[in-house]
């Protein structure tokens, strides 16, 4: 795998304050809407073991549940998602 997956739905702030990191970080992602294909409401689930959004699944095959600005702009950096090995904005 060599893509982020954001699993989330736009009803959700915290999902909405993901995507928003990853698009000013300039990092390509795929958003799966839940409330669009429920059916990959198991896929998150068996990904994270909670119900928790957003639940992010790096190329590593790691992820993230409802993880703050700074988590994400780390894990970013670590696996140099950002384009043109640039370092993502500030974790203030």
């Amino acid at each position: 795998m060599n893509e982020t997956i954001i699993f989330g739905a736009d009803w959700c702030g915290d999902c909405r304050r993901a995507k928003l990191v990853f698009d000013r970080a300039g990092v390509p992602y795929t958003y799966v809407d839940l409330v669009q294909d429920p059916a990959s409401a198991d896929v998150a689930r068996d990904i994270s073991g909670r119900t928790n959004i957003p639940v992010i699944l790096y190329p590593d095959r790691s992820h993230q549940v409802e993880p703050s600005n700074a988590d994400m702009l780390r894990k970013i950096e670590e696996l140099r998602l950002a384009p043109n090995g640039s370092e993502p904005e500030s974790r203030a």
